[in-house]
């Protein structure tokens, strides 16, 4: 295909190298990616498939107050189990964060819908990573303890009944991009007749 302003598509070969290339990023430059970007990608983000069109997805933009609570909070846990000297270091490096951005899927009474809307919403955070790094900005996509507090929803004035957690994204521009490995595709790819 030919590409125009248009009617741009990648080559099946820069579509491959985006989703090898895209890492998670866990070090990042100081410097947030503009909130217009942001915007774009959960614009992207929306388009990705959900069965009977549920649209379960729902995202959350933290500015600084609600980032210092998660960041309070997380303090707190690390504290009560690990220690004064392992909560400072927590707090520092959570500080170094620039972008924060939680993404929640609408519960389902019926445990498929549930699954399927889980589902949908996982990949509208790949979209959303995938197209973020098309712009030089990586995530990392997170669910530790932190998440999975009760004082979390509270916190961003979530109802908890209503939506659930799929996780928290931090972005940014990476400091550090690390490299890994999968394994061969002959151990993962099986043939049934």
């Amino acid at each position: 295909m030919t590409k125009t302003s248009e009617n741009f598509m990648p080559t099946p070969d820069e579509a491959a190298t985006l989703l090898r290339e895209r890492r998670t990023i866990n070090k990042f430059k100081p410097t947030p990616p503009p909130h217009e970007l942001i915007e774009q990608a959960v614009e992207v983000a929306r388009w990705a498939p959900n069965h009977r069109m549920t649209q379960p997805w729902r995202f959350y933009l933290l500015g600084e107050q609600s980032k210092q609570k998660i960041i309070d909070l997380n303090v707190d846990l690390v504290l009560a189990k690990k220690g004064e000297a392992a909560a400072k270091v927590k707090r520092k490096r959570w500080e170094a964060v620039p972008g924060w951005l939680v993404v929640t899927c609408k519960r389902s009474e019926d445990p498929l819908q549930a699954q399927e809307d889980y589902a949908a919403c996982c990949c509208a955070v790949h979209n959303l990573t995938l197209f973020l790094w098309s712009h030089g900005v990586g995530c990392k996509w997170t669910t530790g303890a932190v998440t999975r507090d009760p004082r979390f929803y509270q916190s961003l004035d979530i109802d908890a009944q209503a939506e659930e957690l799929v996780g928290l994204l931090w972005y940014g521009y990476p400091d550090q991009s690390p490299r890994t490995k999968r394994k061969p595709v002959e151990d993962i790819l099986f043939t049934r007749d």
